[in-house]
């Protein structure tokens, strides 16, 4: 009987996927974590605040890892379906990785804003 993903599973593997995808263009991501986190750890206050869909997480010491990282919740509620899902994290894990190397979007991903 095969084992079901979880949706949390699922969710996991698309931004280890969206990694790899960046990984193999740009060679400086190989030291960059990417993980998953449920909501950011600190929710901006105010009516018009945007609640993040990722952010950076810095090394602490000069030998540690830099950590992108996706922000599950955020993205399951901004999206309808599995393949607009799938579409935003990415979109999320480029410009993230994008911020991280102080480069544009596009220059990360030449098809990011693209459906």
């Amino acid at each position: 009987m095969p084992l079901a993903l979880t949706r949390s599973d699922t969710f996991d593997s698309l931004v280890l996927e969206s990694a790899d995808r960046l990984r193999r263009r740009l060679p400086e991501l190989a030291g960059v974590d990417f993980g998953v986190r449920e909501v950011p750890p600190v929710l901006p206050e105010g009516d018009d605040a945007t609640v993040p869909l990722g952010g950076i997480v810095r090394a602490r010491t000069p030998d540690g890892r830099d950590l992108v990282v996706v922000y599950r919740r955020p993205v399951e509620l901004r999206s309808r379906d599995r393949d607009e899902r799938a579409h935003l994290v990415h979109e999320v894990v480029v410009e993230q990785a994008a911020e991280l190397l102080g480069l544009s979007p596009e220059s990360v991903d030449p098809r990011y804003g693209q459906e």
